[in-house]
C-alpha cells in the first residue's frame, strides 16, 4: 500500500511544472517510486525543482536497461551514449578485453559487460566522486581506477584492449557556458570541456591508444556530427583505420579507431541505430 495520499501525484506535478520541468509527469512517477517516506518525497521534490539533475535527486539513471547509481556531482549518462555500447558489442570479440577510460559512473563499461558472456573489464577517471560511483556500478571481477587516462592502468593491459572506450569531454571550451544549467552547474566542467575545439582529450587518448589496443582492436569515441571528420582524421593520423557511424533515433555519432593488423573482429558494427 502506498504511504503516499492520491493527491500527492497531482501537487508534485504543479510544483515540478512551476519549476519549469518539461517531463513532470514523467518526473513524478519516478519520484514517488523511489523515495521511501513522505519526508524523504518532499526533500526529493525540493532539490528536484531547484534545479538538480533528475538523477542525483533519483540517485540512479536508466542506461541500457539497468538502473545506474548516479551520485550528486558525477556526470550523469546519457541515452545517446547507449549507441556507443550497441557500436562496442557489435566488436566485441570472444572473452574481450575492455577498458573505459573516462568511465564516470561506469555505465557504458558495466552495460557492454553485461551485453557479453565473459568479459575482463577495467575502467578509469580522474574524479574521486565518479571512482567510487564506478566502483558500485562496475562490480566484481572489474577493477576501477582513479587517474588521468592511461596513467592508473597496469602495464600488463598494453597490447592487449580488444575495446577501448572513451566517452571524452568533447564540448569546446566556449560552448560550456551554453549547456544546460543541470549540466553546466551540477556536473564537473572536467566531465564536459574538451579544450578549444572540443577534441583535445580525444587527441591525448588517439596518441596512446595503439600502445594499449591488440591488434584488430578498435578505440571508440563520441562526438558531435560536425566534429566527426575531424575526429576520425585524427584517429588516421593516429594510426588507426577510422570510421564514423550515426543513429539519428538517438541523434549519437561514434568515431571508431581500429588497430591495423591481427585476425577481423568477430562481428560487424552497423551505422543503424
Amino acid at each position: 500500500m502506498s504511504v503516499f495520499p492520491p493527491s500527492a501525484r497531482s501537487s508534485i506535478v504543479s510544483t515540478l511544472r512551476a519549476a519549469g520541468c518539461v517531463f513532470a509527469e514523467d518526473e513524478a512517477g519516478l519520484l514517488l517510486s523511489t523515495a521511501g517516506s513522505p519526508a524523504a518525497l518532499a526533500a526529493m521534490v525540493e532539490r528536484r525543482a531547484a534545479g538538480l539533475p533528475l538523477e542525483h535527486v533519483l540517485g540512479w539513471a536508466e542506461f541500457c536497461g539497468r538502473r545506474i547509481a548516479v551520485d550528486p556531482g558525477v556526470f550523469v549518462p546519457r541515452r545517446r551514449s547507449e549507441f556507443l555500447v550497441r557500436q562496442a558489442a557489435a566488436l566485441a570479440p570472444a572473452d574481450p578485453v575492455v577498458v573505459d577510460l573516462c568511465c564516470g559512473t561506469g555505465a557504458l563499461g558495466a552495460a557492454l559487460a553485461a551485453c557479453l558472456d565473459r568479459v575482463e573489464l577495467h575502467a578509469a577517471d580522474v574524479e574521486p566522486a565518479a571512482v567510487r560511483c564506478a566502483r558500485r556500478n562496475v562490480g566484481e571481477p572489474g577493477r576501477v581506477y582513479e587517474g588521468d587516462l592511461f596513467a592508473p592502468l597496469p602495464a600488463s593491459l598494453r597490447g592487449r584492449v580488444d575495446i577501448l572506450l572513451a566517452n571524452v569531454p568533447y564540448v569546446p571550451t566556449k560552448d560550456v557556458e551554453l549547456l544546460p544549467a543541470e549540466a553546466r552547474v551540477h556536473e564537473p566542467r572536467v566531465a564536459l570541456d574538451g579544450g578549444g575545439d572540443g577534441l583535445d582529450v580525444m587527441r591525448r587518448v588517439v596518441a596512446e591508444a595503439p600502445h594499449w589496443l591488440a591488434p584488430g582492436g578498435g578505440l571508440l569515441v563520441e562526438t558531435s556530427e560536425r566534429q566527426a571528420a575531424r575526429a576520425a582524421r585524427t584517429m588516421g593520423d593516429g594510426g588507426l583505420v577510422p570510421r564514423v557511424v550515426t543513429s539519428e533515433e538517438l541523434y549519437a555519432t561514434v568515431v571508431i579507431g581500429t588497430r591495423p593488423g591481427g585476425a577481423p573482429l568477430s562481428r560487424t558494427a552497423t551505422a543503424s541505430g
